[in-house]
């Protein structure tokens, strides 16, 4: 499910928060930074379809508060609830693989319910909703669409949804933009997802031995950068920067399955993205001379790191 981008994306950061620290690290401590961060993705995932469910499900909380009423009319004694009996929905909550990670991660704790309230209550006063609960028989692709059209306009536009959600999760503009297409993938098959492990093994090893190889070859990826800078002094050079260079070079040594023009391209956008305005321009600069070199000096053979020595 997870991106290449944004497994970097993970490793540039495990890699700058080791960077900040001042100690030592404890043996395996940098790769549990890591899991961290993947952690981070799945965290969000969850609250995201948590927070779906909870608007859906909130039809039977608004028959059962109107009906509650010292005098209900006629139209609170009559909601329709047809919402939270919608197949869709129920295939998320009887998902084993979800409850699990609803209890691990738990984000009823961190919800807004009145926000909940507030967009269950826009949702019923669209046209959307009133087609959908006056529908005769439960087809599969209009129980998928409410559901869809409660994240895609009604949350997702939503400011205060956003500003909520960025506030409990740092990583929100890391991942909501590969977040929205898993979950619109989920609704359209839901219990398709192992929560307890969205990377899958295959990504997994990249993360971990790109962290590993960048950790462990720096001497040999800054033999290959420093003369490169220049009249650039390497300590003023900044720690993002130098990060995604070292990414980059140890992707060109040893990531035998990338190409160069894969890597080069990746990491002059992660420096756009994450870094200074003159940092895309300043990463591709370095990384180009560097594979030009590595190809005029027949030096591009490329090697799997775990072949290799440290």
């Amino acid at each position: 499910m997870i991106s290449r981008r944004n497994i970097r994306v993970k490793v540039m950061q495990t890699l700058y928060s080791i960077e900040a620290r001042e100690h030592t690290q404890k043996p395996g401590e940098e790769t549990r930074i890591l899991q961290k961060h993947f952690d981070s993705t799945r965290q969000l995932f969850v609250y995201l379809i948590h927070f779906v469910t909870e608007v859906a499900r909130y039809a039977e909380t608004d028959s059962r508060v109107r009906a509650s009423k010292h005098l209900p009319s006629d139209q609170d004694m009559n909601v329709n609830i047809r919402l939270a009996g919608n197949e869709v929905l129920w295939k998320i909550l009887e998902d084993t693989s979800y409850q699990r990670a609803l209890a691990v991660d738990k984000p009823h704790l961190i919800i807004n319910n009145e926000l909940v309230k507030k967009i269950y209550q826009e949702l019923a006063a669209t046209e959307e909703y009133k087609r959908y609960i006056n529908g005769e028989a439960r087809e599969k692709k209009s129980e998928k669409d409410i559901l869809e059209f409660i994240y895609t306009d009604l949350m997702l536009p939503n400011d205060v949804f956003e500003s909520y959600a960025e506030e409990h999760f740092t990583n929100w503009d890391d991942d909501i933009e590969m977040l929205n297409q898993f979950l619109l993938a989920y609704l359209n098959k839901p219990q398709s997802v192992n929560f307890q492990d969205m990377l899958g093994k295959e990504k997994w090893d990249f993360a971990r031995l790109l962290l590993q190889t960048v950790l462990e070859k720096k001497e040999t990826t800054m033999e290959l950068i420093k003369p490169k800078l220049n009249n650039w002094d390497a300590e003023r050079i900044a720690t993002l920067d130098m990060i995604l260079m070292e990414m980059g070079v140890s992707e060109f040594l040893y990531f035998e399955t990338i190409p160069p023009k894969v890597t080069i391209n990746e990491y002059i956008d992660l420096a756009k993205e994450y870094s200074t305005e003159q940092s895309g321009h300043f990463v591709n600069g370095i990384l180009d001379n560097i594979h030009k070199e590595l190809v005029k000096d027949d030096k591009m053979h490329k090697v799997n790191f775990k072949g290799t020595k440290s």
